[in-house]
């Protein structure tokens, strides 16, 4: 059932606009607010906001599993999972930066990278850098993340990845913003490295190994800054003639990325 949800999710994220209609975070929001004016303590804010949903997910799912030869469970697991991946459109965020460096006017492009995507560079060179590694890191966070962690574990860890990186997000609390992070940090470690040997299977071997090699089993290295340098080696950017066509050979490089995820995992499925 796992595979027919996310061939459904392909189907809602490409056809239909309710992603949009799914991912609501109003009631969550409310949730949070309420507790940090109340300044309830960081341990019972992670318990009523990630934790709590997912034993009441988990519990909702236990007593539809027998119902149905559990046929019922498919419009949770495509809900919950719908709605656990990333938020916004990418590539339409995207989309004045590149038009801005298109044109070569790299003032405009300096404004739109800060007024869409939230990001400051130090200088222009840095600029498209920094571009690309968003692209990489959104991608990763609002997909591949979300798409291992229901493979593996199921709609509940899916729920709880997201859960966490809103929690990350919208916290005012540093301390429990800290803690979200490394929760987060500790389920980003396997996902990330096996997206950057995706990377490397379907784009530049060699040139991954290189930058991937000091620190795959390193604890401490962080998540976007693996999927970020494993991403542009195995791209080749050099090769590229402008700015833009580098955005454009980093996309393609997921979208091989996720075809080989799936074409794994159909595989896994046939063999278990």
């Amino acid at each position: 059932m796992s595979f027919l949800v996310m061939l459904l999710v392909i189907w809602v994220e490409k056809f239909s606009a309710l992603r949009q209609r799914i991912q609501q975070d109003g009631w969550w929001l409310r949730q949070l607010r309420s507790l940090e004016a109340k300044q309830a303590g960081d341990a019972w804010q992670l318990l009523r906001l990630v934790l709590l949903p997912m034993l009441l997910l988990a519990l909702l799912l236990i007593l539809l599993e027998p119902v149905a030869y559990g046929w019922l469970a498919l419009p949770v697991h495509l809900l919950v999972l719908v709605y656990a991946l990333g938020r916004g459109d990418l590539l339409a965020s995207l989309g004045p930066f590149r038009d801005a460096w298109r044109r070569g006017d790299h003032e405009a492009a300096y404004l739109a990278m800060q007024r869409d995507l939230g990001l400051a560079a130090e200088s222009e060179t840095t600029l498209l850098g920094q571009v690309q590694a968003h692209l990489l890191w959104q991608a990763y966070q609002s997909f591949f993340a979300v798409i291992f962690w229901y493979a593996l574990a199921g709609p509940v860890f899916a729920l709880a990845y997201r859960l966490l990186a809103l929690l990350e997000e919208q916290a005012a609390s540093p301390s429990l913003r800290q803690q979200a992070t490394a929760l987060r940090h500790a389920l980003d470690w396997l996902p990330v490295r096996l997206l950057a040997g995706a990377f490397a299977l379907v784009g530049d071997f060699t040139a991954v190994g290189r930058v991937l090699l000091h620190d795959l089993l390193n604890w401490q290295a962080g998540a976007a800054r693996l999927v970020a340098v494993s991403g542009q080696a195995a791209a080749d950017l050099e090769d590229a003639r402008d700015g833009v066509a580098t955005l454009d050979q980093l996309w393609q490089l997921l979208i091989r990325a996720a075809m080989l995820w799936y074409a794994a995992w159909a595989v896994w499925l046939l063999l278990i």
